[in-house]
């Protein structure tokens, strides 16, 4: 049975930001240089860990205001920053206005809409724009093996399905363009390889960034009966394929910057 949105966001605060979010935030961190932004917008927020962060590193006299997926999201963060008595917006809307920077967090943006959210992102930047999100050769391991798993399946008629989840994942020269297209100059971009791993096929399958974050949005195509059958046997076809080791998969992080033309 679907977890409920306030399931998820309990959830995504408890394990999937640390085991994920932060493989992301790290690149950022590492990579981007504040100069004299007074106000930074962050899409996708979360549950507002790396924003908090942000506040306690950042001048008070910069503004943050952090844009939530869902109000469940929003409960958790506004809680978090009144326990922190941290001064930061959250909300589930955008106020009409413009900001000196924008960060946005794609890493669970689906690639087909990848092209709108940096266009939305570079709209709501006055002076530069940050995303990050994954690029083409995340997740190979794991689609390589969903062709096999389809056809033994029998759902050979849908196994086209897994080169369309490898080739539709951008590359960084296609963000790059994506974003320069968007009106953003001087971009540039810093890709961290994060590797992801499990003792056996089942706990992959069935861990919450998997199970409840990423496998509905890789198997849209299929039925609920269907999605049940393909995920068993995967974890089979991965403990088959990895004997005794541990299961690996890559993620190739990336951040994009650029300056508004």
């Amino acid at each position: 049975m679907s977890k409920t949105a306030k399931e998820l966001a309990f959830l995504r605060d408890l394990t999937v930001d640390e085991f994920w979010t932060a493989r992301f935030t790290e690149n950022f961190d590492k990579n981007y240089k504040f100069t004299d932004e007074a106000s930074i917008l962050y899409l996708n927020a979360g549950t507002g860990g790396h924003v908090l962060a942000l506040r306690e590193q950042l001048d008070n006299d910069i503004e943050i205001y952090g844009v939530t997926e869902n109000e469940d999201l929003t409960v958790i963060a506004k809680a978090k920053a009144e326990a922190l008595k941290a001064d930061v917006g959250f909300s589930t809307f955008v106020p009409p206005d413009r900001y000196d920077l924008v960060i946005a967090d794609a890493s669970f943006v689906a690639p087909s809409k990848v092209i709108d959210f940096i266009e939305d992102t570079v709209h709501y930047a006055e002076d530069r724009a940050v995303i990050f999100l994954p690029t083409a050769g995340s997740f190979g391991e794991i689609f390589s093996m969903l062709w096999e798993v389809l056809i033994g399946e029998d759902l050979f008629d849908q196994s086209g399905e897994a080169t369309r989840l490898i080739e539709e994942i951008p590359t960084v020269s296609r963000v790059e363009e994506i974003a320069k297209n968007a009106g953003l100059k001087k971009v540039r971009s810093k890709t961290e390889i994060e590797i992801f791993e499990f003792e056996k096929g089942e706990e992959f399958v069935n861990s919450t960034l998997i199970a409840d974050f990423l496998m509905p949005q890789w198997f849209d195509f299929l039925n609920e009966k269907n999605t049940k059958k393909v995920k068993k046997r995967l974890a089979k076809t991965i403990d088959e394929n990895c004997g005794d080791l541990t299961f690996r998969f890559t993620v190739k992080s990336t951040m994009i910057d650029g300056v508004k033309g």
